[in-house]
């Protein structure tokens, strides 16, 4: 499963969750698949960016 469906399943379980704790539970896992979205952008984005190696 990529990151992005990952985040698309949280966000769909988050709308549909009922309990306080279950939505604090998928809320921090949301934010964390966001962080790691970002630092595999960061990280591409270095790499695409980064210059020859002559």
């Amino acid at each position: 499963m990529s990151i992005d469906q990952h985040i698309e399943e949280l966000r769909a379980e988050l709308r549909n969750s009922v309990y306080p704790e279950e939505r604090r539970w998928i809320e921090e896992e949301l934010v964390m698949a966001l962080a790691e979205r970002e630092a595999i952008w960061a990280e591409q984005e270095g790499l695409a960016s980064s210059e020859p190696p002559f």
